[in-house]
């Protein structure tokens, strides 16, 4: 059975329109505002990367144009936000004391601010797609697509608006935001909410609506947004911090960033894995068959076997974990209960493959770039380009992981069930590298721990 989907179009073609060089000039103006204004603070690589970036946004604009309403509004956003953070005085700086004071910023504009905002448009976003999923009504996906689009919006104000406020503590404290599992955290939950959006986008165009898929992938960003909320109250993770030595390098604006698109894209595929397997087994009733599907629940519900209570407490997980735990596992029932109606909403099987297989492409891509970039990086930092840290072992076990899953896809015509078992599985590896490594493990990257 022929199984291939159309591809994707392409977003405009050759001929450019008079708001695709507006937005391409404007890109070009601001990076010269900013090497103008903190030239003369950057090295020879960094000059290099602000030189690169000015293409690779124009590319990215023109090639799907959302992005381009997207950037010029979360950067002229972040400008009026730095603009309130500005004061006059004799010496003409910024007064990061304004955030609690200037409404807009203590409300809505300050990084915290905003990334509280990012947060609960994510999981509001997430329950208006499955309201809309399972009252079969458009108007419940379109919203949550809605939130979903501001919610990014907010997660890159707060970032721009963070990397500005790092600056202005200590001039050797400013960097990008990237550099902590709070920071990298926000940028997981954006980038993979974003890749989703596109996917969205891309398939209507041709055709094909992958909008109920959204209840399913928001839930990973929802799961993500959990954690990054707790880790801030918690652990006090949203204080911006100074980079510790080897952090303190042009590689992270390149190595981190590639790397998250590959774990915001693998999540995604995962997520869609297990959309495909609820379709599948839409029809079942035997409840040895439908039991593998609670495996979902080991991945959404591990976090309070983890994150228990500081030692010393009296309970063993935290009041925060146990609910955690309860509406995760609620959310798991519900879905497998709800198989029949769910199935019926959801694109078809030969559809939910080929965005998988997308997905993974697309992730696999960009982790082999962030691991080749992260030996370049070693090499800088510690002489060596692979030291069999643990960080590095796992990101190699998730390398070969996907590799092996492209190559039977592509050589020996992988698809059904299995692929998409493969594919969920794929979450838990995946979740080990990014997380599981940082909490159990030590080594070179131990800057990372809980």
């Amino acid at each position: 059975m022929n199984t291939s989907v159309h591809p994707l179009p392409a977003s405009g073609g050759l001929r450019r329109s008079l708001f695709d060089w507006a937005f391409a000039l404007i890109v070009v103006c601001a990076a010269g505002w900013a090497f103008n204004a903190h030239g003369a603070g950057m090295d020879i690589y960094e000059r290099g990367i602000l030189a690169m970036a000015v293409p690779s946004l124009i590319a990215l604009g023109w090639f799907w144009g959302p992005l381009r309403v997207l950037m010029l509004a979360a950067g002229l956003t972040a400008l009026g936000a730095m603009a309130l953070y500005m004061r006059v005085t004799d010496d003409y700086g910024a007064d990061l004391a304004q955030a609690d004071k200037v409404f807009w910023l203590k409300y809505f504009l300050s990084s915290q601010s905003a990334i509280l905002w990012m947060s609960v448009l994510f999981f509001m976003s997430t329950v208006f797609y499955w309201l809309g999923l399972l009252n079969k009504g458009g108007t419940g996906i379109r919203l949550g697509s809605r939130m979903a689009w501001v919610g990014v919006f907010m997660a890159l104000v707060g970032t721009l608006v963070r990397w500005f406020e790092s600056h202005q503590i200590a001039p050797d404290i400013g960097h990008i935001p990237v550099s902590n599992l709070y920071e990298v955290f926000v940028l997981f939950s954006w980038m993979t909410t974003l890749f989703w959006l596109y996917y969205e986008d891309r398939f209507a165009r041709a055709g094909q609506s992958l909008k109920s898929l959204g209840a399913f992938v928001m839930l990973v960003v929802s799961a993500a947004v959990g954690f990054l909320l707790w880790y801030a109250v918690e652990r006090g993770a949203s204080e911006i911090q100074p980079l510790v030595p080897a952090l303190q390098s042009w590689w992270m604006k390149l190595h981190v960033p590639a790397n998250f698109i590959g774990y915001g894209t693998f999540s995604m595929s995962a997520m869609v894995a297990f959309a495909y397997l609820v379709k599948h087994h839409a029809g079942e009733t035997r409840w040895w068959k439908l039991a593998p599907l609670w495996l979902v629940g080991v991945v959404l519900c591990f976090e309070p076997l983890v994150f228990r209570a500081k030692p010393g407490a009296e309970q063993a997980v935290s009041s925060y974990w146990a609910v955690y735990f309860g509406i995760a596992a609620l959310v798991v029932a519900g879905i497998v209960g709800a198989r029949r109606k769910i199935a019926e909403q959801l694109p078809a099987l030969d559809v939910l493959d080929d965005v998988m297989y997308k997905a993974i492409a697309v992730g696999f891509a960009f982790f082999t770039i962030a691991t080749i970039l992260g030996a370049l990086w070693a090499a800088e930092a510690w002489g060596g380009y692979w030291s069999w840290d643990p960080k590095e072992t796992w990101a190699l076990i998730v390398w070969l992981n996907y590799a092996a899953w492209l190559h039977m896809r592509l050589m020996k015509g992988l698809r059904g069930t299995f692929a998409a078992w493969w594919a969920l599985s794929g979450l838990l590896v995946t979740s080990f590298a990014f997380l599981g490594v940082n909490m159990f493990l030590s080594g070179l990257h131990s800057y990372g721990q809980l």
